[in-house]
């Protein structure tokens, strides 16, 4: 996937469109992501023995990683990814726009 926990998104269709925040943790098989401060629902929990009255709580929701596109650290804006074989040997993300190698 293009996306990894930790790196920086911008949303490119839904409600929240043209925001940015960064990826909290990534379902690989469902192909989706939870975004920090992004699709926020609300989750109406039942009464327990630790809260008798229950609660109404703000959770940000999965959104699938084809809404997705990474934010290039260097410039700021949102770019495609690339892959290629890096100095080392390994597979490296690389930024379609400037070409460079973003770490993560």
């Amino acid at each position: 996937m293009h996306i990894k926990t930790g790196d920086t998104v911008k949303v490119i269709s839904g409600d929240d469109k043209g925001k940015q925040g960064k990826v909290l943790s990534v379902d690989i098989a469902k192909r989706r992501a939870i975004v920090e401060g992004l699709n926020i629902v609300t989750k109406h929990r039942k009464p327990t023995a630790n809260s008798p009255q229950g609660s109404i709580d703000k959770i940000e929701a999965p959104i699938h990683a084809s809404n997705l596109m990474l934010v290039d650290p260097k410039t700021g804006e949102a770019t495609r990814i690339g892959r290629k074989i890096g100095e080392k040997g390994k597979l490296v993300r690389y930024s379609k726009k400037t070409g460079e190698v973003i770490n993560g």
